[in-house]
């Protein structure tokens, strides 16, 4: 079977997991972004007592990975729907819980799908993971008024001509309607230059954050554990591939190894600091070795961030 994508640090996210618990006594680990299962595999063939729930919103990838994990059908489930609100679901009902991986990332095959439009060059501006939600990018670009369209590129672009960039589509779509992811990549590197990147590369990035919610997916998923008592030593394994996701984690892996939870402005801690939840496993995050890149380049901006839960 030909995979057409490759998971990212697998070998550290084996590592990641390599607990005395897992090891001997084996638990459920929920797959939080099952994709084509690579993560999953991997995990079920190192550990032979693992049990793994995974969790995709994607058709395709899910035919893929039921057919590529049925081996381990025994042990392997999936769940289908956005991996905030099945997480949730998942941790109510089960009471056996050693570990929850997170890969938040586009595929390659949805980014290289010209169908999906994710690409540059496709003839579609869609950028939907899950293909039943009726919202796309291409909305986006000629129904946004202005400022919300300067707000995605701004916070979810970081881009640094955002006002000019909003002004330029909003004009553009008076003249023509924007159809394509093309039309549109084509457009911002007439009128915008990057010295490293595509020039709609950041731009692209705001796009598919906004369609997929995806830091908001990602938020939702952290607020979890926040009231949510996870079992004694079982770790969150997280990998991001840019900043403003690694920010939100990194902060949340703060918040929760502070024992103190009383407000900012207060004079002296009165909450008994023993509200810690657990510990970062690592102080920096864990990023590809230069051969995994040379293999994969698209792993080059991936980062991940463990945490541990402990009572």
């Amino acid at each position: 079977m030909k995979i057409p994508h490759i998971s990212v640090l697998k070998q550290e996210v084996l590592e990641a997991f390599n607990t005395e618990i897992i090891n001997q006594k084996g638990g459920i680990l929920i797959d939080c972004t099952l994709g084509f299962g690579g993560h999953s595999l991997a995990l079920l063939e190192k550990y032979p007592k693992l049990k793994v729930i995974g969790i995709d919103q994607d058709d395709e990838a899910i035919a893929l990975a039921k057919k590529r994990l049925e081996p381990f059908c025994d042990r392997f489930s999936i769940e289908y729907g956005c991996f905030s609100g099945v997480l949730k679901q998942i941790l109510q009902r089960e009471n056996n819980i050693v570990g929850i991986l997170a890969d938040i990332g586009v595929s390659s095959m949805q980014f290289d799908s010209k169908e999906r439009g994710f690409c540059f060059d496709s003839e579609f501006l869609d950028m939907r993971m899950d293909q039943s939600q009726n919202f796309t990018a291409k909305d986006i670009v000629n129904s946004y008024p202005l400022t919300e369209l300067e707000r995605i590129f701004r916070d979810f672009g970081e881009i640094r001509e955002y006002k000019k960039l909003a002004y330029c589509i909003v004009e553009l779509r008076k003249k023509e309607k924007i159809t394509s992811a093309k039309m549109l990549s084509q457009f911002i590197a007439k009128h915008f230059k990057h010295p490293k990147i595509h020039p709609a590369t950041l731009a692209f990035q705001a796009l598919r954050i906004e369609v997929n919610n995806e830091l908001g997916e990602l938020e939702s998923m952290l607020k979890i554990f926040d009231s949510q008592t996870m079992q004694d030593c079982s770790r969150l394994c997280l990998i991001s591939f840019h900043s403003l996701e690694d920010r939100i984690i990194k902060n949340k892996f703060k918040q929760w190894e502070n024992p103190c939870i009383c407000p900012p402005q207060a004079l002296k801690c009165e909450c008994g600091r023993n509200h810690q939840k657990g510990r970062s496993l690592y102080k920096k995050p864990i990023i590809p070795k230069e051969e995994e890149i040379k293999d994969n380049p698209r792993a080059r901006s991936s980062k991940m961030r463990v945490f541990e839960f402990l009572h």
